[in-house]
């Protein structure tokens, strides 16, 4: 599914317990994240936070914004069964 954020184009490519909620990510979205290959959401007490990850072939490529550890990312620093959404960047 491709959603409209912002007059900028993302795909979601994971949507686990409906998390994305594009009039809040609209708010939450700065010019912070243009530079990411793909964005997660997740909430946490109710609230939505926001971090960036790269494909290895960015030039902004970071080993800690590496989207090969998403999944580790997930396991240590979301809590438990959290709700949570990738969104890619179609730039």
């Amino acid at each position: 599914m491709k959603v409209l954020i912002n007059n900028k184009k993302y795909e979601v490519i994971k949507n686990v317990g409906d998390a994305i909620n594009t009039k809040e990510l609209s708010i939450a979205l700065t010019d912070y994240f243009e530079s990411f290959d793909f964005i997660l959401g997740d909430y946490a007490y109710g609230k939505l936070r926001l971090k960036g990850f790269n494909n290895k072939e960015n030039k902004n490529f970071k080993p800690i914004n590496d989207i090969d550890s998403l999944e580790e990312y997930l396991k240590n620093h979301c809590a438990f069964g959290c709700r949570y959404f990738v969104i890619s960047n179609l730039k």
